[in-house]
């Protein structure tokens, strides 16, 4: 806890980058696209992700929380880790759809050992 000059605690996380946020509608309307397990809705996240100028803030946010699922500052998590790519269920195809390819968004330097 972190503690003002007055004692009173505060806060110790920053979430003023939160009201910049393209995923913020006010109203939760695009949750869904950010914890779906459909490859095509986490590809759109993915891209309203990379246009986002709290990419940075609200992906590591997401590291320091270890969130559990879902798309955080353009990365998909599960189990508190990034992952590298995501496939459907079942056998793969024999030859690639290219409407599950998922947008490659790169972590910032700083963020890659986390």
């Amino acid at each position: 806890m972190f503690a003002r000059s007055d004692d009173r605690t505060t806060e110790p996380d920053d979430c003023s980058w939160w009201a910049e946020a393209r995923c913020n509608d006010g109203a939760a309307t695009m949750a869904g696209l950010f914890f779906s397990e459909e490859l095509q809705d986490i590809a759109m996240a993915k891209a309203i992700c990379a246009k986002c100028p709290a990419l940075v803030p609200c992906l590591e946010g997401a590291l320091d929380r270890r969130e559990p699922w879902g798309v955080w500052g353009g990365q998909l998590f599960l189990n508190g880790k990034i992952l590298a790519s995501k496939r459907r269920r079942g056998r793969p195809p024999k030859v690639p759809r290219p409407e599950d390819e998922l947008p490659d968004i790169p972590i910032p330097e700083h963020l890659r050992t986390a």
